[in-house]
């Protein structure tokens, strides 16, 4: 079948090899238009779209997927199908109309727990231990599709968002392919969403703050759910302060936001336990370890994060 393959980010790359290795061919990219990155705020081009100039493919950038001009683009690559992991934006039902087999996404969660965004950083912090993939036929609703078929991941109790989006990037690309070569031959059966749905909106900088009056687990939680992106913060001495994953552990009670330099590990107290530093990066400069940070700062008795 002849594939125009719509994705964006760093973890629609493995699809996108996976789909260039099948029996399919991608006859062009779809992603988003080259947006500010970097210390230097300066425009640079989608990691999908980069490797698509690397391979010669041709690339559709288009601001708004609903202009005549890339709806007639579109057009003239005549698709048969158009697989979509992480596109960024909604697809109108002028362009879901002219594939023949219509778009597949490649969606991180069993659906239709976490429709939108961030699936994979919901399931994280909500303290989900299983989560998953899924391929589902797009329509105008946000996640609503019939289910093509998907797969179940289990959540580690200290995985990251990242180290999980790593993991379903693979299986969920096998299981892409999986969907497009049953379509193709004619065994491919959608069945609807059924349960309840939950929401998994993009994570602001705000939402990513740590609340130091949570528990041990909840900050735990939310700040590998936050890892690596938008990544957890919280201020120290009135500067903010970026977090790696902590460990709930053993220590004397603190008070929330509270810090104990020792000789080996930083506890900061919470809500309801304390936890271990993991990393810890001021503005400016590199992560490095909480102990190194510790050894850098000086922390004094009373000071808190906030």
């Amino acid at each position: 079948m002849r594939l125009v393959v719509a994705g964006t980010p760093d973890v629609a790359l493995a699809p996108l090899e996976a789909l260039l290795a099948s029996r399919h061919e991608v006859v062009a990219v779809l992603t988003r238009p080259d947006a500010a990155a970097g210390r230097g705020r300066r425009q640079a081009a989608s990691p999908v779209a980069r490797r698509a100039r690397e391979l010669g493919l041709p690339v559709l950038q288009p601001a708004r997927p609903r202009g005549a001009e890339f709806l007639a683009e579109l057009r003239s690559y005549a698709p048969d199908a158009c697989p979509v992991v992480a596109y960024g934006a909604l697809v109108p039902a002028e362009a879901l109309a002219v594939p023949r087999l219509g778009w597949l996404n490649l969606h991180f969660s069993l659906l239709p727990a976490w429709r939108g965004a961030a699936p994979v950083q919901r399931a994280v912090m909500a303290g989900d231990e299983v989560t998953g993939a899924c391929v589902f036929q797009l329509e105008e609703g946000l996640d609503t599709g019939p289910v093509h078929a998907s797969l179940r991941e289990p959540v580690g109790a200290r995985d990251t968002a990242g180290d999980l989006l790593d993991r379903l990037a693979v299986s969920g690309a096998r299981l892409l392919v999986d969907v497009l070569d049953a379509l193709e031959d004619g065994t491919a059966a959608a069945t609807p969403q059924s349960g309840q749905a939950t929401l998994a909106p993009k994570i602001d900088v705000a939402e990513a703050r740590v609340d130091w009056t949570a528990s041990a687990v909840h900050v735990d939680r939310l700040v590998r759910g936050c890892t690596p992106d938008p990544g957890a913060w919280t201020t120290f001495r009135g500067e903010r302060v970026k977090l790696g994953p902590v460990v709930p552990a053993e220590g004397p009670d603190l008070a929330p936001g509270g810090v104990l330099v020792e000789k080996k590990r930083v506890l900061v107290g919470t809500g309801a336990g304390v936890v271990a530093l993991g990393t810890v990066q001021a503005a400016g400069k590199k992560a490095m370890g909480a102990s190194d940070w510790a050894r850098g700062t000086r922390p004094q008795p009373g000071e808190e994060f906030a």
